[in-house]
């Protein structure tokens, strides 16, 4: 999802509430892979997050552009590039992929603001650039629990000292 800076402000917004739409899916996604609760609530964060930001996308641009119609694109700008993604896709690869579109999204919401005409419309994209920032470390921290220990999102709950012990008096 790099940013054209040869967008009109109208044409930014559909393809971000398009990219919100896929990340949502992606989160939803994993939580049916996993069963660690712990991971599924992030997860579920995440979603949310999506959802919430794609509400914010659409208000900005009922806001801007009332008398024009938001037409999401039936799939990403990216989908071609995209990695294939099927069953047989592991959950790590999926969690980075899923961080590989936090921080496109990070750079899109940069360029976007640029772009941006108001105040208002540069601080919300501003927020939303570092949002997805926070989502891409989010997800970072989770791929490397994930290496580390390969059954991480596979455990009903996260290790609870059963892997650890005592040494010494």
């Amino acid at each position: 999802m790099t940013f054209d800076p040869k967008l009109k402000p109208y044409e930014v917004y559909p393809i971000a509430v398009r990219a919100e739409m896929d990340a949502a899916e992606i989160y939803r996604g994993l939580h049916g892979l996993v069963k660690n609760e712990a991971l599924k609530q992030k997860l579920d964060f995440l979603a949310k997050e999506e959802d919430r930001h794609k509400a914010i996308i659409l208000r900005l641009f009922r806001d801007h552009f009332p008398a024009r119609k938001l037409v999401v694109p039936a799939q990403s700008a990216r989908a071609k590039k995209a990695a294939v993604v099927n069953e047989a896709t592991s959950v790590l690869e999926l969690f980075k992929l899923a961080m590989t579109k936090e921080k496109d999204a990070e750079e899109y919401y940069r360029g976007a603001k640029a772009l941006a005409e108001d105040d208002q419309s540069k601080r919300i994209l501003d927020y939303l650039s570092r949002t997805e920032r926070s989502h891409y470390y989010m997800l970072r921290s989770e791929i490397d629990l994930l290496i580390r220990f390969p059954e991480y999102y596979n455990a009903d709950d996260a290790h609870e000292g059963q892997d650890l012990f005592h040494i010494g008096a």
